[in-house]
C-alpha cells in the first residue's frame, strides 16, 4: 500500500494546480486513491480493511502529502473517518463500508442539535470544515442530543453541500460547509465517540481517537514540508540570483540554512513517529494508553505541524522573488503549511494542554 501511495504522491503533484483550482482532489487523483484503496484506511478487516499500524497509516498520508499536501490532508482525515467503521453498531458498518468504493468524511465537533425520535434521531445543524466531503458518501457528523455529545453517520446525498471553502491555503481538501435539515437517523447510525472503542476493537482502533486526529494533520504538515524541501532543491540548483554567477545552492547563506532546516524536520518527524509508536505498543498489547502516552503524541503532532511551517518558511525565504509567482509550488506549500497550523488539534492551546499535565496540574483528559 506504501508502494502505490508513492506512486499516487506523483500523480498528486501533477494534478496539483487542478486540484487548488478546484477547491477539491481532481477527479483522476480521487480515481487512484479509491483504485489503490487509500482512502478506508482505518477499516477492521470485517469491513474490508488491511488493517495496518496506526504508522503505516499516518506514512502513507504523509507520503501522499509531499506529492501535495490536500492530497494527504483527504487521505489522512478519511483514515480517521473510516476508523469509526468499529464504533457502529454492525449493520451500521455494512450500511457505510459494505460497498468497497464507499468513502467517509467526518467533523465530530457537536454544531447540532438531535431530538430522540422512535428508531433514531432528527437532527439539524451546520458544520463547518468538511475536509474531503465533495468525493465523500459518507459523513460522520457531532451532535448533542439531551445534553449527550453523540455522533452520527449521515449519507452525504441527505445534506446541503455549501460552497464556503474560499481560502489561503490547503485549497483542494474541498473543507466546505455542510447543512443539515430536520434529518432523520437510524440508531444503527448512531455511536459516541466519548464512549471510547467497543470492547472488540482491534489495535487501530485502540490508539488513541483524539491522538490520531492529531497525529493525522500533522502527517499532512510533515509531507507538505518534505515537499517543499524536495521543490527547493530542484530550484536552488538551476536558479541564479541577480547579479550572481553562481546558483542558489552555491552560495553559503543558502548551504547553512537549509541544513538547519532538515535538521528540524527529520527531529520533529522523529518525535512525531517515536511517541506514534510509543502509543501503539500499548494500544497492541490491550492496554490502557496511559495519559502520560497520550500527553506525549499530542506535544510531537504539535511540534511537527508547527516546525513543518517553519521549514516551509526557510525554504520560501530561500526562494527569493521566484516563489512569490503563482507558478511556484513554493507558495503553494507556504500557504498550505499556515493554513495546517490553524487547525484546533494542532494550535498553540495544546502547548499548553500539554504544559499543565507536565506539571502535574489538574487538568481534563477525555479527548487528550
Amino acid at each position: 500500500m506504501l508502494s502505490g501511495a508513492r506512486k499516487v504522491a506523483v500523480l498528486a503533484r501533477e494534478l496539483a494546480d487542478e486540484t487548488e483550482r478546484g477547491r477539491q482532489l481532481a477527479p483522476a487523483l480521487v480515481e487512484q486513491l479509491k483504485a489503490h484503496d487509500l482512502l478506508r484506511l482505518g477499516l477492521t478487516a470485517d469491513l474490508g480493511g488491511a488493517e495496518p499500524t496506526t504508522a503505516e497509516v499516518l506514512e502513507m498520508a504523509e507520503t501522499l502529502a509531499i506529492g501535495d499536501a490536500s492530497a494527504g490532508w483527504c487521505v489522512s482525515i478519511a483514515a480517521t473517518s473510516s476508523l469509526l467503521g468499529a464504533y457502529l453498531p454492525a449493520k451500521g458498518g455494512q450500511e457505510v463500508f459494505g460497498d468497497p468504493g464507499a468513502v467517509a468524511a467526518g467533523v465530530w465537533a457537536p454544531r447540532a442539535k438531535g431530538s430522540a425520535v422512535d428508531g433514531g434521531a432528527r437532527i439539524s445543524g451546520r458544520w463547518a470544515f468538511c475536509s474531503g466531503i465533495r468525493h465523500s458518501e459518507w459523513i460522520f457528523l457531532g451532535f448533542v442530543q439531551d445534553g449527550q455529545v453523540r455522533t452520527a453517520a449521515f449519507a452525504t446525498a441527505e445534506l446541503t453541500v455549501l460552497d464556503t471553502w474560499k481560502t489561503t491555503g490547503l485549497r483542494g481538501t474541498g473543507s466546505t460547509d455542510v447543512v443539515a435539515d430536520d434529518v432523520f437517523v437510524p440508531d444503527h447510525r448512531l455511536f459516541s465517540v466519548l464512549d471510547g472503542p467497543p470492547a472488540h476493537a482491534r489495535a487501530l482502533q485502540r490508539f488513541p481517537l483524539f491522538g490520531f486526529f492529531a497525529a493525522s494533520i500533522a502527517a499532512a504538515a510533515l509531507g507538505n514540508a518534505r515537499g517543499a524541501m524536495n521543490e527547493f532543491v530542484e530550484l536552488a540548483t538551476v536558479r541564479k540570483p541577480s547579479g550572481s554567477n553562481r546558483s542558489t545552492a552555491e552560495r553559503s547563506a543558502t548551504q547553512s540554512a537549509f541544513a538547519a532546516a532538515e535538521a528540524a524536520l527529520r527531529a520533529a518527524r522523529g518525535l512525531y513517529y517515536q511517541a506514534i509508536d510509543d502509543a501503539w505498543q500499548a494500544a497492541a498489547a490491550n492496554e490502557p494508553v496511559s495519559v502520560e502516552l497520550r500527553t506525549s503524541l499530542r506535544l510531537a503532532c504539535t511540534h511537527a505541524v508547527r516546525t513543518a511551517a517553519e521549514v516551509v518558511g526557510i525554504v520560501y525565504d530561500l526562494g527569493g522573488g521566484s516563489a512569490i509567482y503563482e507558478d511556484s509550488p513554493l507558495q503553494r506549500r507556504f500557504r498550505d503549511a499556515h493554513t495546517a497550523t490553524a487547525h484546533f488539534q494542532v494550535n498553540p492551546a495544546t502547548f499548553e494542554l500539554a504544559g499543565r499535565l507536565l506539571l502535574g496540574l489538574p487538568t481534563e483528559t477525555a479527548q487528550l
